[in-house]
């Protein structure tokens, strides 16, 4: 593929912008044990590092990419860059949790604006025959940070301090930004109004059900808290649900869920999310508080997971024309949760590492198999002029998906362990895993449900699988 100066430009300044967003949900698993000791955290309250991320991410991705088409794909993702960065020191800054949780939500509202306009500036810059070929370099390119992102946060925190793993997105901020308005021309899509309301009865229904599980251990499963913010929660997420049913400029189109494949595909990509985040927040933390090892040996030692996630994925993309998603999926998630039971039933104090190299290798193999499988399904079940709006619903998804996977294991582990010894945070790993492993099945059971072979929505072929904007670690 010939591209001209202005192209390598725009794929050099969108890949960068989107790796440092993605690399920035990876990096800090491996600073959390790090700083639990420096700013006395409970488990719960590291739940929060992640989620306020993830959670303001995914409810606001599509109002990024809204903004961007209204008002200028590169004016949206200048303004995201600088807002990620200045949200970055703050949390490099942070003198308590409770000021490193707000900065985290920050940057999540920078990153739902860098990450689809980004995807945008990219697809606008190169003709369709050219565009493929594009997204799979920029999709490398971000994929290094689901290989990379645990060994730089290792070594980063190793050798220097956990605050330095937000310290290094200033100088990549501070490089993009001139580079981006003065090399990149600026680009609009069809202006589309913002749904706030939208907006926010999801960020309350997601924000009440990660809080009920957050507190049922601490307040108790039936007290007044975590029932009400339970039932608000669920009051929110059904009124989400009707009003998108009932306005004129949907967050996400209902009515594509009417299509088996699209539905199913959608609710893959939540659990599987939700079991891929599991394994971020919780192997970290126990290679070093159980076996002991150093941040950046905790990182090295998690390659045989992330790397497979980065190698196996391209190559699982290119076989699923040939067999279809549903017996990838199945298959996919199957193993992982194989992989998971694995691990669950392992842990204890005295394990020797080298006995997680297979249930790493094979878990990762699993979701990577699943993960183009996944957002092939969502993306062949609409017709072509709703590529967009799918591909934002499957990323919204996975991105909640992300927080859930956070939330709820995070919740078994407190009822079952601690982080008070090795023991008892291993007899918490277990149950977490356990837990993970039953999404896994799960997923692999709605997978079973998306129909044999290529759905009849959209017989030319789907928008390429590369352009994946979720900025999960998969």
């Amino acid at each position: 593929m010939t591209m001209t100066v202005r192209q390598r430009w725009v794929l050099a300044v969108t890949s960068v912008a989107a790796l440092m967003t993605v690399l920035d949900a990876l990096v800090v698993t491996t600073a959390l044990h790090a700083i639990q000791r420096d700013l006395h955290a409970s488990i719960a309250d590291l739940e929060w590092t992640i989620n306020a991320y993830m959670l303001s991410f995914a409810v606001l991705l599509m109002a990024g990419a809204a903004l961007g088409d209204r008002y200028g794909r590169r004016r949206v993702l200048a303004l995201g860059l600088g807002l990620f960065g200045l949200a970055s020191a703050a949390c490099a800054l942070a003198p308590s949790l409770e000021w490193l949780i707000a900065a985290r939500a920050m940057q999540g509202v920078g990153a739902a604006a860098v990450m689809p306009t980004a995807t945008a500036l990219l697809s606008a810059a190169f003709p369709p025959e050219q565009r493929s070929k594009a997204l799979g370099l920029f999709a490398a390119v971000t994929g290094l940070a689901t290989a990379g992102g645990p060994l730089v946060g290792g070594a980063v925190v190793q050798g220097l301090a956990w605050q330095w793993v937000f310290w290094l997105n200033i100088p990549i901020a501070v490089v993009l930004i001139p580079l981006l308005c003065t090399r990149i021309e600026e680009s609009f899509g069809l202006a589309r109004k913002v749904d706030l309301v939208g907006i926010l009865l999801v960020s309350t229904g997601a924000f009440g059900l990660v809080l009920g599980l957050l507190r049922g251990n601490e307040t108790g499963w039936a007290s007044v808290e975590v029932v009400s913010a339970f039932g608000a929660g669920a009051l929110a997420i059904a009124g989400f649900v009707r009003w998108e049913l009932r306005t004129d400029a949907p967050m996400m189109p209902m009515g594509l869920f009417a299509s088996r494949a699209f539905a199913a595909g959608n609710v893959v990509g939540f659990l599987l999310s939700a079991s891929i985040a599991t394994g971020a927040f919780f192997f970290a933390q126990f290679l070093q508080v159980v076996l002991r090892t150093d941040p950046l040996g905790a990182g090295l030692r998690m390659a045989p997971w992330t790397v497979t996630l980065f190698v196996v994925a391209p190559i699982a993309g290119r076989q699923v024309n040939r067999f279809g998603e549903r017996p990838l999926i199945v298959l996919g998630l199957s193993m992982q949760a194989v992989g998971y039971c694995l691990i669950a039933l392992i842990a204890d104090p005295a394990l020797s590492y080298t006995a997680l190299v297979a249930p790493f290798v094979l878990s990762g193999i699993g979701v990577s198999m699943t993960i183009p499988a996944a957002q092939s399904a969502v993306l062949r079940a609409v017709p072509m002029t709703a590529v967009g709006a799918a591909s934002g619903t499957f990323n919204t998804m996975r991105q909640l998906g992300f927080a859930f996977g956070v939330a709820l294991p995070t919740a078994v582990f407190a009822a079952v362990g601690g982080l008070e010894s090795a023991g008892a945070f291993s007899a918490g790993f277990a149950a977490a895993m356990g837990t993970a492993a039953v999404l896994g099945l799960v997923g692999a059971a709605v997978g079973a449900l998306i129909p044999a072979g290529t759905p009849v929505a959209q017989e030319t072929s789907p928008a390429p699988m590369s352009a994946d904007t979720s900025g999960a670690p998969a």
